[in-house]
């Protein structure tokens, strides 16, 4: 069975350039241990019928509606945020703030790996959480990574195709964004949506 989830990429700039919020999935995970990873997560039932404060952009969920129903749409953005809180002590408000998010891209686990997920990437800028880096242990060292850095380690494939997707989301400018196709990972290969 696939499940959906969903995933937020939180960026800041630094001296030293872009740095993005990661930690390291404990060693006792099913999936990915011991890999450095966004935080994020499985959609939940309460996801569904959960308050927020703004939801996402207009521009997101139509992207978002490609693969999802409204309402999948809708709280794939409440379990972004539910999930940042969880993993790394940063919130986005209560109830959560999700008008500055945008849909960066999707990637579906492959048919041969018996967890498999079907997981939306999110990206807003760090300006938009408050709190201090904690979270409930699920990820080990969460920081700010620089990019850079990070394109240099030993990453799982689909975390690298994500970073370097931040890249190129980078490069366009505001309208781009927020017309362009998703990008969509199906191991090894990108198509679009």
């Amino acid at each position: 069975m696939i499940r959906d989830a969903a995933t937020l990429i939180l960026f800041k700039n630094a001296e030293d350039g872009l740095r993005v919020l990661m930690g390291l999935r404990n060693a006792g995970h099913k999936f990915m241990p011991n890999h450095m990873v966004f935080p994020g997560g499985v959609v939940d039932s309460e996801d569904f019928n959960s308050a927020i404060a703004s939801p996402l952009p207009a521009s997101a969920l139509v992207r978002l509606q490609r693969s999802a129903t409204p309402e999948l749409a809708a709280a794939l953005g409440h379990a972004v945020a539910r999930e940042l809180e969880e993993e790394t002590g940063l919130s986005l408000g209560h109830p959560p703030a999700l008008a500055g998010l945008d849909y960066l891209c999707r990637a579906v686990t492959p048919n041969a790996v018996p967890i498999r997920f079907n997981a939306r990437f999110f990206v807003a800028p760090a300006s938009l959480a408050s709190g201090n880096i904690g979270g409930s242990g699920e990820l080990e060292g969460v920081d700010w990574y620089a990019l850079e850095a990070l394109l240099k380690l030993k990453l799982s494939r689909v975390t690298r195709e994500v970073l370097l997707q931040l890249q190129l989301w980078f490069a366009l400018d505001a309208t781009s964004r927020a017309s362009r196709k998703v990008p969509v990972y199906y191991s090894p290969n990108w198509v679009e949506e």
